[in-house]
């Protein structure tokens, strides 16, 4: 036995002073972008064949000890081509590799990154959060595409009714009307209201290489009305090696999700093709509604020689799902069977779930472009993009003389006869089906759908060029957008024909079926001719922007039901909105820097203000919108540490309202609101292993006039008057207050966790302040009860065989938190009147990618 131990003493002793005679050298070094010199945090440094690694810190450094004189360092980062570096170190020595420069993985994406306004971090002077791929891939799971934002500063995301692709994100306040959203771009903001349905992109997680969101003024260039800021997302372009991946999912309520992507690479006579395929479909969190959504992605690329090269771009996401529209007291919810869960927006028709009016969508808007990038010399490129979407799709409406048999009251969600309903409380079809059926003049209440259907072509060319240390940017953007709006009938619900009386070039006595118009049937045509530019200045400490933009912005309407031929289209009508911004910023030193920006926009009114009462008579009186915005930042940075702080106050003026007083058309000015606050965001990353994220935000957006407006005639007598009682009272729908503190541990090699912890606060529900008409109306809506998210997820790699594979793992609201997400005030400004919806209690999903 002695013997025994004597000889593992002395075998572990001769191991050891073997190891120390081994001594192991240093390796440093600094891993950026190849071509923005971007600094890569998290990058992954091993050794081949080893687990032994680190990972980048917030300044892209790295630091790590080799065994032997000489290795090889395999150099990784998501969304970049993989480099090995053969490294031979002295013993006890160092050895800086300085900075070593990865590839982008796709083809071509520095040209999009340059066209479509992504901007470097404490170089261009806005205040900016860049979601990586990585943080996409392990933390969205199967939530709304918009709620990877949340953890962003003065960002408030929710799932609205909890339908599939139905979340709805503001941004410092504003909604998606004031925040421009840009995909590859091209600005995806409706041409008519500004507004951006997320449903229509319910594939864009699958395809999306980076998303930026560029708070305040952004650094876009062209003519947005980007008040509360622009989100910036681009697509995956052409990969540059050959290979794919295939990913299959599960989650809570029978969640699927399954896609697929295969690459030819690079081949030798400069094409490349990158094909991309997803089908997600579920019964939903929320009753009744379940679900089913494909999407797709395709991206030619040819590599014509060193200064040309175009790009065949093609998405979409073809999607159908049932949706929850009405809300509900606190106390109605609870008193129902399925709580929180509770959906009164859905029927019965022969056995099975049927929902009604405003709760049902189904929408195919694809996007297809073809881009051509010509490098014209070392410093000038022109990149022009010409793109078309050609969108159908709608949603259902019930519609008829006896309509109430299955609709809801607003805002109290009541239904308005109980004879439609079954002796649950649902909504009975097939009652109503008798009651057509039985009926000698045609039915009386059917189902419609409201068509928005739309054309939309468009063309971006954007020419930058290098003078001195001045970058110069110019642009042209052309589009040309009409849009159906119509009710076309889509069930008679058991009668054999329906009447209407809505469209004078047909007799009130026509019978009509499925697939007639009825209601309103009308087109709204937008053309778009914008000019921009921008000169920025970039050298050692300093830089600076100032950027003007401009666009004749023309209206026009052609109605098909109030007007005779001949007499159907409006004339065109002629907007000019502008704006004008420019920033800051100076490098104090390699830790320190501070940036300052401002602008001014002059918005024009949106397509339904400028045409009286739903009809072709132009609003001659109609006013622009006014937006005033300034802030000032400071960020510091070490090799561990990334801290940005900013101050902003956004004035936005003249809200635009159009009334009736009397008959006549009043445009009300003076409805302003101020938007201020502080935002934090920082990030520390002690160890390789440990990356801890945290932001807070606080802000004070606030209606600060009251409105007294009087209407006159020719004669200067009064025709009407208007009184809106708002001054110093708080906008609704988004919490002002908000925090997150997310932290990522590699707890083991290849497997990581990740906790994320969200609280919002001084959150007031939504009300349309042009109602607030009465002095005791001048109260702040009702304030939502603070709550806070924990959410967890893991992601492991492995290897099957030659294949690397990853399993990923999210439960969101871990803690099961029971909370109010969204409302809508009530009579008495409180918790038992108004309006609301609870957030999605715990949820979770977990999927497998295999990468080959």
């Amino acid at each position: 036995m002695i013997k025994t131990l004597r000889k593992i003493f002395l075998t572990l002793a001769l191991a050891f002073t073997v190891s120390m005679s081994f001594s192991q050298g240093v390796v440093k070094g600094v891993v950026i972008d190849a071509n923005s010199g971007e600094k890569l945090i998290g990058a992954t440094v091993v050794i081949e064949n080893t687990t032994v690694g680190v990972s980048t810190g917030v300044d892209g450094t790295f630091s790590l000890k080799v065994p032997t004189e000489k290795a090889t360092l395999l150099v990784s980062f998501m969304g970049y081509i993989d480099q090995k570096i053969d490294v031979a170190v002295p013993q006890n020595g160092e050895k800086d590799l300085g900075n070593i420069a990865l590839q982008t993985s796709s083809i071509g994406i520095d040209e999009v990154y340059v066209t479509t306004s992504f901007v470097r971090d404490r170089t261009t002077p806005v205040a900016v959060s860049t979601i990586s791929p990585q943080v996409i891939t392990e933390k969205l799971g199967n939530q709304e595409f918009p709620e990877i934002l949340k953890s962003t500063p003065s960002i408030y995301a929710t799932k609205s009714g909890g339908g599939f692709g139905d979340a709805r994100v503001y941004v410092r306040g504003f909604d998606s009307d004031n925040v421009g959203v840009l995909i590859n771009g091209i600005p995806v903001n409706g041409m008519e209201n500004g507004k951006v349905y997320w449903s229509n992109w319910a594939g864009l997680s699958d395809v999306t290489e980076s998303q930026q969101v560029q708070r305040g003024l952004g650094a876009s260039k062209l003519a947005l009305s980007s008040v509360g800021g622009t989100i910036n997302i681009v697509t995956k372009s052409t990969d540059a090696q050959q290979g794919g991946a295939v990913y299959t999912g599960i989650g809570n309520d029978g969640y699927r999700k399954q896609t697929f992507t295969v690459s030819t690479g690079l081949l030798k006579n400069g094409w490349a093709v990158t094909l991309s395929g997803g089908h997600t479909y579920g019964d939903g969190y929320i009753q009744s509604t379940n679900f089913d959504g494909y999407s797709y992605f395709v991206n030619i690329s040819k590599q014509i020689n060193d200064k040309h090269r175009i790009v065949f771009n093609a998405f979409g996401a073809p999607q159908w799902h049932n949706q929850r529209s009405n809300q509900h007291t606190i106390q109605e919810f609870r008193d129902n069977i399925n709580e929180a869960k509770w959906n009164s927006d859905f029927g019965y028709r022969n056995g099975e779930r049927y929902n009604i009016g405003y709760a049902y969508n189904y929408y195919h808007k694809p996007q297809v472009s073809l881009n051509h990038y010509w490098k014209i010399d070392d410093k000038s490129l022109l990149s022009t993009q010409v793109y078309a979407s050609i969108a159908t799709g709608g949603g259902r409406r019930i519609y008829g003389s006896n309509s109430s048999w299955l609709s809801l009251q607003y805002p109290s969600g009541e239904p308005y006869a109980t004879s439609a309903l079954t002796p649950e409380g649902y909504f009975d079809f097939d009652w109503v089906v008798s009651q057509n059926a039985a009926a000698t003049s045609g039915s009386t209440c059917i189902v419609a759908n409201a068509v928005n259907d739309h054309q939309w072509y468009g063309m971006l060319s954007t020419y930058t060029t290098e003078v001195s240390d001045f970058k110069i940017t110019a642009g042209f953007d052309g589009r040309y957008y009409s849009g159906v709006h119509a009710y076309k009938i889509d069930d008679l619900l058991g009668g054999e024909y329906y009447l209407d009386n809505k469209n004078i070039n047909r007799s009130s006595s026509t019978p009509l079926h499925v697939g007639d118009y009825v209601n309103y049937n009308y087109r709204g045509q937008v053309l778009w001719l914008g000019l921009y530019g921008q000169a920025e200045y970039i050298k050692d400490e300093y830089s600076g922007f100032l950027s003007l933009a401009a666009a004749s912005n023309n209206y026009r309407r052609v109605d098909f039901f109030q007007y005779t031929s001949g007499n159907q289209k409006s004339s065109w009508y002629k907007f000019l909105p502008w704006n004008v911004k420019g920033g800051f910023n100076y490098k104090i030193d390699e830790t320190n820097n501070v940036f300052i920006n401002g602008g001014y926009i002059k918005k024009a009114p949106i397509f339904a203000n400028a045409f009286l009462n739903n009809t072709n008579e132009f609003n001659d009186d109609v006013k622009y919108e006014t937006i005033a915005t300034a802030e000032v930042g400071y960020g510091y940075v070490t090799n561990i540490v990334n801290i940005k702080l900013n101050v902003f106050r956004t004035y936005w003026l003249d809200k635009g309202l159009v009334k009736s007083l009397n008959g006549q058309t009043a445009n009300i000015l003076g409805i302003n609101a101020l938007h201020q606050g502080v935002e934090f965001e920082g990030l520390y990353k002690p160890t390789n292993k440990l990356s801890i994220k945290a932001m807070a935000s606080v802000g004070d957006y606030r209606w600060t006039d009251d409105v007294h407006f009087t209407l006159y005639n020719e004669d200067q007598s009064v025709v009407g008057t208007y009184n809106a009682y708002i001054a110093d009272v708080h906008v609704g729908n988004s919490a002002q207050v908000t925090a997150a503190l997310n932290c990522d541990y590699e707890v083991l090699p290849k497997l990581k966790v990740g906790f994320d912890f969200n609280w919002y606060s001084k959150n007031y529900a939504y009300f349309d302040p042009t109602a607030r008409t009465k002095i005791e109306d001048k109260v702040d809506a009702w304030m939502m009860p603070d709550y806070y998210l924990l959410n967890a997820n893991f992601n492991y790699k492995f290897k099957i065989g030659n294949l690397t594979a990853t399993i990923y793992g999210n439960v969101m609201n871990l803690l099961d938190t029971e909370y109010i997400a969204d409302a809508t005030d009530g009579s008495d400004h409180d918790e038992y009147t108004s309006y609301v919806f609870y957030g999605f209690g715990r949820t979770w999903s977990t999927g497998l990618r295999i990468n080959f």
